[in-house]
């Protein structure tokens, strides 16, 4: 996984309030429905069908009816649960459901843990993959990505930075990160320099969901965490600032949707179908309605 602060409107900022101090992520499909944890942003438009694009889509995937997401449910505002503690919401849903339209499919998100991801798109579990994936090389070694936003990694600290953490020099203090993250790779690599120079290694606190890593922060269980940018800056706003981040958010990567490779044209349907809503505006709405409009790009690439 691997943009910005921002201000979030307060119906959200209460709702995600309670998923974050739950530390939930429990199972189960969601849409791209709004709901009670959704912004007070007036409701995106459905995205209209583009037959050229629809007919780029592999029998194998349009004969139900459906594309499929694998997401990770923990990682408020791009994809999290509602209030009701099932249905899955956030910019990834909102935009994964308006691309889903664009082919003619009805999008339908099934949670799972991050790690678990990708092996389900090889697998054929799922579909497709949309949770804040960041692009990187192993990933594309093995799945093709269609790219669609770009975020950076922020440290996120407890209010007032007590440790007087900073994102330089983590050795010998107690990190979270989410498994399977470009973030859990990070602090690996960090912790082995700081061994190299004599000092004393990163204690690394690694969970399944983000949702424990910010509540391992808020409860002192960890002094800092490392992760996407726009899901620390949402970390401040749901824990009614208890939260705040240090620095400037940095190696900005863009984030993809993921595919199996050999799919003949699939991403550029899914590409082509991400331009198109940049093109006519949907794309922004979505972004503006998490609020996470400066992690916006001009042009959606493939990524093999």
């Amino acid at each position: 996984m691997s943009a910005r602060n921002r201000t979030i409107p307060a119906a959200l900022a209460a709702a995600a309030l309670a998923v974050v101090l739950a530390g939930c992520g429990s199972s189960g499909d969601g849409s791209g429905g709004g709901g009670a944890g959704a912004s007070s942003a007036p409701a995106v438009p459905a995205a209209a069908k583009d037959d050229a694009l629809a007919a780029k889509v592999p029998a194998s995937v349009s004969a139900d009816g459906k594309l499929v997401f694998g997401t990770d449910a923990s990682y408020p505002p791009n994809e999290f649960t509602d209030t009701d503690g099932r249905t899955i919401i956030g910019m990834d849903v909102d935009l994964g459901t308006a691309i889903a339209q664009k082919l003619g499919l009805q999008a339908e998100f099934q949670n799972s843990q991050f790690s678990g991801i990708i092996p389900g798109i090889d697998g054929a579990r799922y579909e497709a993959g949309m949770s804040s994936f960041s692009i990187t090389p192993e990933r594309t070694a093995t799945v093709d990505m269609v790219s669609y936003f770009t975020a950076g990694t922020s440290l996120a600290v407890k209010a007032g930075n007590p440790d007087g953490l900073n994102p330089d020099d983590l050795c010998g203090k107690g990190i979270g990160v989410q498994a399977g993250t470009t973030q859990a790779e990070e602090v690996v690599t960090r912790s082995q320099e700081c061994t190299s120079q004599g000092k004393p290694a990163i204690q690394v606190t690694e969970l399944q969901q983000q949702t424990d890593v910010t509540l391992a922060l808020t409860s002192s269980r960890i002094v800092g965490m490392l992760s996407d940018s726009p899901v620390a800056a949402y970390a401040v706003t749901t824990t009614n600032k208890a939260v705040e981040v240090v620095g400037e958010p940095y190696d900005t990567a863009p984030y993809g949707v993921v595919l199996k490779k050999g799919q003949a044209e699939f991403p550029q349907a899914v590409q082509g179908a991400i331009q198109a809503l940049m093109d006519d505006g949907t794309y922004k709405a979505i972004l503006d309605k998490w609020n996470v409009g400066n992690g916006a790009i001009p042009t959606s690439q493939i990524n093999a």
